[in-house]
């Protein structure tokens, strides 16, 4: 029998795992740093910042309950949202808690200082050389194995709990609250500015998730013991900020330099608790520094592991060292960016950078289970569900992206920079490896398949009383008109209308009220052999002459003052018009009111087989229309091409099977579908049994244009003499966020 995790895991052992991760050498570090923007107020910018990691957390316990063995935010972030934001994600959070490692480092060995007496080195500052001596030690840890460190983790912990709790309620006698005034003596954007700075502090709340498949009733667990874990880090926070804005001048609070943060925690203590005090403080000091870095090093390189198993990085970053039995790769990549930050970057800015990646992880943590809800996974079953959605994470995502305008030029260009080249590595290393689809992308697909199938029903469907225009220059033989006329009726049925017009062009010099009155013979021609033609088709068939100077511009003039719902033409008999950049139809194409169809070459005989050429988007419902009652019309069969390059993700080929299928049912012929790799659309078409006709599209407007594989269709077309008919839609069918869900799908 398998093991499986016993879930013994209550609720006071989970708010002690998410209090753990929270409280750390941040709350020794940041207030002399946030002083500078907030003053007083860095006590409403603590409080803040926890209010707005309540939508991450309410969220990241939600996936939490549905997907319990994951564990980690980018796991739920990649799964959702896909290997791109995976990337991004991943790596986002890598750099955040090396920063929030870094961070502790250098601002936790001041305190240490304060009980020794340590020389420059190299021309190093104490606490520059001695954080990056004390890095080293915690990276050979980690190499070395973390199971001894981890078990200390809980004593550090509540050791520097008590420690706190004491400065916070033993301070407050000695302490003289701020003011409303001076809390807000900043104004709000000094707090907002504050407020992102602080938000690295309360980074560990969702550290739950990585153990809840152990915890017991989870769906009521873990969200009580993150929420009521952030509550209380939220409450100390404040209450320590606001003890040692009590007892300290804010101008000593402050940093002297961008390099060191001070001790304004055993600074506080001194005054209020006297000697003690500082000793308490000092050692609850320099347990977070060890508990956190240690915590940054161990985790952070978790994720570029993490990350190698899913085949976002190279498998070398995943590899377990035979000696050491630690991802040593991965714990030494952490460990050299955490000493490059050291050595080189302003405490400030690291704050800020580490804030930053975390407010944009936290950011797409909401976006992740809005993702989730909206694409209906069959294995998204959360037991517990986020209220107020998807109302908590909207404000959630928006109050991150405003957060971040705060964070500074370095922080956002850190940001921006990471990003992009999470996006450049994945494009150049991940796309060709992986092909898994996430689960917005999966539902898009299945969305925007329904919603093709449904209008190509409804156009199957038909509309009643349908007026069909065909327009014929003045040297239309029999052919044209008859070809147009067969394409027509098809359309139309016996409900609709067709206009047949014969546009006669009059030379400019020459006034048109001389040629209205006056039929030549080519009219007469035209109107005899129209009549013919017009007993052979079963719609109502209306015919007349329009005189012009430009037959071209009469034609979209005519089709707009009929209202017709459709345009025929045929491409081998032109309208006249000076050529100077394209073709009248072409020009007729771009600027008809109403859908066109254009026939490039003479179908001929009978088509023995339709064929429908998709090589960009699904089939255009029209197109189906057409293509399947021109089918029915010369009992011939019909055939569904699709382009599909060869390297198409599985799930995604299954979906346009499925697509596939459901055209095939619509359908009132017998009809198969065909894959074609862009690449083999000549072979596809070059040598067909009997006769054939080809229908495709061109679409116009954003996201669409001629594709390759439609050029390559055009030229196997022409070159296998297949009749050839071009739907040119006079607008767009869709709305661009269905042309996205469309473009997505297929």
């Amino acid at each position: 029998m398998a093991k499986d995790l016993e879930r013994d895991l209550g609720l006071l052992s989970v708010m002690a795992i998410s209090i753990g991760a929270m409280v750390g050498s941040g709350i020794f570090i940041l207030p002399a740093l946030a002083v500078k923007d907030a003053g007083a107020g860095m006590v409403l910018a603590f409080a803040i910042a926890g209010v707005l990691v309540v939508p991450a957390a309410l969220s990241k316990a939600e996936m939490a309950t549905a997907m319990p063995e994951a564990g980690g935010t980018y796991i739920y972030i990649e799964r959702s949202m896909g290997p791109l934001l995976g990337s991004v994600a991943g790596v986002g959070t890598w750099f955040a808690l090396a920063f929030k490692g870094a961070l502790a480092l250098v601002g936790g060995v001041p305190y240490l200082l304060l009980v020794l007496d340590l020389p420059p080195v190299f021309g190093l500052r104490p606490t520059t050389w001695f954080a990056l001596a004390l890095a080293l030690v915690l990276v050979g840890v980690n190499l070395l194995g973390a199971k001894q460190t981890g078990r200390l983790q809980v004593a550090i912990v509540a050791v520097m709990l008590a420690a706190m709790a004491w400065f916070a309620v033993g301070g407050v006698p000695a302490s003289e609250f701020a003011s409303a005034d001076a809390l807000l003596a900043e104004g709000a954007s000094g707090i907002f500015a504050a407020t992102g700075l602080v938000f690295v502090s309360f980074a560990g709340v969702t550290k739950i998730a990585s153990v809840a498949e152990e915890v017991e009733d989870p769906d009521r667990v873990i969200p009580l013991g993150m929420l009521g874990s952030l509550t209380f880090t939220t409450l100390l926070y404040v209450l320590v900020v606001a003890v040692v804005v009590g007892v300290l001048p804010l101008e000593s609070i402050a940093a002297e330099t961008t390099a060191d943060a001070g001790t304004p925690i055993a600074d506080a203590a001194e005054v209020a608790l006297g000697p003690t005090g500082v000793a308490a403080v000092v050692g609850a000091a320099v347990l977070a520094l060890v508990s956190t870095a240690n915590a940054g090093v161990l985790s952070a390189s978790r994720y570029p592991f993490a990350m190698s198993r899913d085949g976002l990085v190279p498998a070398s970053l995943g590899e377990i060292s035979d000696r050491f039995d630690t991802p040593a790769t991965a714990i030494s990549l952490t460990g050299a960016v955490m000493l490059v930050l050291i050595a080189f970057v302003p405490i400030l800015e690291i704050a800020k950078l580490a804030s930053a990646f975390q407010i944009l992880v936290f950011a797409i943590i909401n976006v992740a289970v809005i993702a989730f809800r909206e694409s209906d996974a069959a294995d998204y079953d959360p037991s517990f569900e986020s209220p107020l959605y998807p109302y908590v994470q909207v404000f959630g995502f928006l109050a991150g992206l405003a957060l971040l305008t705060q964070m500074g030029t370095v922080a956002i260009l850190g940001a921006v920079v990471i990003v992009g080249g999470s996006v450049a590595w994945y494009g150049l290393y991940v796309r060709p490896r992986v092909d898994r689809q996430s689960a917005v992308r999966s539902a898009a697909r299945r969305t925007a398949g329904e919603r093709v199938v449904e209008r190509t029903r409804e156009a199957l469907a038909g509309r009643t009383g349908m007026t069909v225009l065909v327009a014929l220059p003045e040297d239309a033989d029999e052919r044209a008109e008859r070809a147009l006329l067969r394409v027509a009726d098809a359309v139309v049925g016996p409900d609709g209308t067709v206009v047949v017009a014969q546009f006669d062009e009059v030379p400019d010099q020459q006034p048109l009220r001389y040629a209205i009155g006056h039929q030549s013979p080519a009219d007469v021609e035209f109107e005899r052999r129209t009549d013919e033609l017009a007993e052979a088709f079963e719609a109502t068939v209306e015919y007349g002459e329009i005189v012009s100077h430009d037959p071209k511009r009469a034609v979209v003039n005519a089709a707009a003052d009929i209202g017709v719902d459709l345009l025929l033409i045929d491409h081998q008999q032109g309208f006249g018009g000076y050529r100077l950049f394209s073709d009248p139809g072409d020009w007729i194409e771009r600027n008809a009111p109403c859908d066109t169809v254009g026939v490039a070459l003479d179908p001929g005989a009978d088509p023995d087989r339709v064929t429908l050429v998709a090589t960009q988007g699904p089939y255009d419902p029209l197109k189906v229309r057409i293509g399947n009652a021109l089918a029915v019309t010369n009992d011939a069969e019909l055939r569904l091409v699709y382009s599909l390059a060869a390297d198409t993700a599985d799930e995604q080929r299954d979906a346009l099977r499925a697509y596939h299928e459901e055209l095939v049912s619509l359908s009132d012929v017998p009809t198969i579908s065909q894959f074609v790799d862009p690449g083999e659309i000549e072979s596809a078409l070059a040598s067909p049994s009997g006769s054939e006709l080809v229908l495709l599209s061109r679409e116009k407007g954003l996201l669409t244009g001629t594709s390759d594989a439609g050029d390559r269709t055009r030229i196997a077309v022409e070159q296998g003499e297949h009749g050839l008919i071009e739907l040119y839609p006079a607008r767009e069918r869709a709305s661009l966020i269905s042309r996205l869900r469309e473009r997505a799908a297929f």
